[in-house]
């Protein structure tokens, strides 16, 4: 059977050359606004990268180019990263819901989406699980 070809899909969401500082200082939200620069913080730290805001607001760390196996279509995309939304936090980690199942009980009150994790505010959460999760995402994208 031949191999599907890859193609590089174009996807809106890309990274600029806009301030992450300046970003997180827009957002209204005091308690939002602290988190998101606890966040910066917390993934500069594990991934050793700058930050880099893509589209208007997505902080993303490093640069992965991931392939559908199903497609064979491939997109760039970060390896980590967060946004402060409306609603809450929602960090990009790409985590195996399943497979971090018993960590994430031990995290406090979140939700989860495919390859997500949305939290209303850090102190809902315990940062050194949280630090865990982060770390284990990274090596997991790497």
């Amino acid at each position: 059977m031949a191999e599907k070809k890859s193609k590089l899909a174009e996807i809106k969401t890309k990274p600029t050359s806009a301030s992450v500082e300046d970003f997180i200082n827009t957002v209204t939200d005091e308690q939002q606004r602290k988190d998101s620069f606890v966040l910066l913080e917390m993934m500069k730290k594990a991934t050793g990268e700058d930050p880099v805001l893509w589209s208007s607001s997505i902080i993303g760390f490093g640069n992965k180019r991931y392939k559908s196996p199903a497609t064979g279509r491939e997109v760039d995309w970060l390896l980590i990263g967060f946004s402060p939304r409306k609603m809450n936090l929602s960090l990009y980690l790409m985590v195996d819901i399943k497979k971090q199942a018993a960590v994430l009980k031990k995290l406090g009150k979140h939700k989860t989406g495919v390859g997500c994790l949305y939290i209303n505010k850090l102190e809902d959460v315990d940062l050194k699980v949280l630090k865990e999760i982060i770390i284990v995402s990274l090596k997991r994208n790497k």
